[in-house]
Parts: structure tokens; sequence; C-alpha cells
């Protein structure tokens, strides 16, 4: 088994129109993970993120920027991020906003979870809400659209649209990442997808996602059509379907934690 300590652990980060939050990010995740690598990838922010970020890079070497030509979407910049940290030898990848949602002080749950699985999504719904300065509106939008895609896909988890994750290299070489053409909610769903779909293992650990407090919020209506539509075409077979929906009204963990993707791996695959 590869231990956190002689991994190599990098962490994606898109920006657009980050400025105020992108330094005290960097700083905060070096303070958690001091021999971690970061790849920001940055959609030419016109509030000038990609400066800034340059400016991280000449300061931390272990930073790499990627500086695109446009607000080109969440999923292809991921995708350009995955790229190039399995180009560079990394065994764990992070993914991770860089609006404070997702905190820093949880990457080691992750690193320490991540022993045992393939995939490790950060849920802000197992085990009750965890979700803190969303308007109500936006919080059942997210909770019925992971309720809505859980049971027309049969997915074993609580939280399938959430951006806080970490894979290991394996499962990022075996997607078929140029293949994805999924942004936002969809983006999150379609790698999962593909996961589970080639048998890697998923754990989920809860963490409190708290809303930015700088800057402005991506979501779109044509977010929520995109993953309202990707569901539909990635919906599991009928005869799951139909069984499936008994849990509309049982206790969802009894699916999740008795799905044979979300058990450990054996000793053999470590």
């Amino acid at each position: 088994m590869m231990c956190a300590a002689s991994a190599k652990i990098m962490i994606v980060i898109p920006t657009y129109n980050e400025r105020e939050n992108i330094e005290r990010l960097i700083r905060e995740i070096f303070t958690f993970e001091p021999a971690c690598y970061i790849t920001i990838v940055d959609d030419h922010s016109p509030d000038g993120t990609g400066r800034i970020a340059e400016e991280l890079a000449r300061t931390f070497p272990t930073i790499h920027v990627i500086h695109r030509t446009g607000k080109l979407g969440l999923g292809s910049a991921y995708i350009e991020g995955f790229k190039y940290a399995l180009a560079e030898g990394a065994d764990y990848i992070f993914e991770m906003d860089a609006d404070f949602s997702h905190d820093p002080n949880r990457l080691p749950d992750f690193l320490e979870a991540i022993q045992n699985y393939d995939l490790v999504l950060g849920s802000r719904y197992l085990n009750g809400v965890r979700v803190e300065g969303w308007p109500f509106c936006r919080l059942l939008l997210s909770k019925f659209a992971n309720i809505y895609a859980c049971h027309v896909m049969a997915l074993p988890v609580w939280d399938a649209t959430g951006g806080f994750r970490c894979y290991r290299r394996e499962v990022l070489e075996l997607i078929e990442l140029d293949q994805i053409r999924s942004n936002g909610y969809a983006f999150q769903i379609e790698v999962l997808h593909q996961a589970l779909k080639h048998g890697f293992r998923v754990k989920e650990i809860p963490f409190l996602f708290r809303e930015r407090e700088h800057g402005e919020s991506k979501i779109s209506r044509h977010v929520v059509r995109e993953a309202f539509w990707l569901v539909l075409r990635l919906r599991a077979p009928l005869r799951e379907i139909v069984p499936h929906l008994r849990y509309l009204y049982k206790d969802y963990d009894e699916f999740v934690n008795t799905h044979p993707l979300t058990q450990k791996r054996m000793k053999s695959e470590n």
C-alpha cells in the first residue's frame, strides 16, 4: 500500500475571478499539506487572478499555473489539470474550489481515506445536511439534484455533484477524459459514473460546505439543464431503477453501505 507520506499529491484548482481568495487559500493548503503540489487552471480572469497565481508560483516552486484563453468551463479546466497531474506523476489528485467552500484543513482526512478506496468524495449530505450560507432555494435545488441523479442512475452515494474530491491516479488514467464534455454539476456526475462503471471503490466523508465570502457563484440555468439531461442519458436500466425507487421512502444508507463499490479495497489491490 502506498502511504500518503511517500505519494505525490497534486491539487487542481480552477479559477475565474478569484483574486480575493487565491493567495489565502494557497497559504492555508500548504499549512495542512506542505508537501503537496498545486495546479491552478485560470480561465483568463479579468480581475487578475492569473497574475496573482504567477506571483505565488514564483514564491512556491510546487505551484504550476495553466493560463487558458477565456472562460472555457469548469469541466474542461479540471480535465486539463488532471492531464497535467498525470503527466507529472501524481499519485493522488484532488479537485478543489478556490472560494473556501472546501476547507483545506480536511485534506488530511481525504488522504487517510484514499488509502483504502479509489475515489473519496467530500459529502454535504452524508448523515444530514452540512451547508452554510445558501438560501433555501439553492439548498433545495442541490439536494433534489442529488436525489434525482442518485435514484435515476442508482448511484451508491449521497452527494454526486460535489466538487471536493480525491482520486487515485488509476481512476483518471482509465476514465476517457477526452470524451467528457460536461461542466458544473454534470461534470461531477459524469466522472463519478465513469469511475463506478469501471469498478472503482468510492468513499464519502462528511464536510461542512460554506458559501463563498468573496466573488460570485458560477451556477447558471445552463448548468442545471445540462445536469438534468446528462442524468437521463446515463440512467440505469429500467429493471434497476424501479426496485431502487423504494429508497425514496427508506433509509438510503442501506443501499450505500451494502453496495459492493463502497467497500474497502482488498489488500491485494493496495
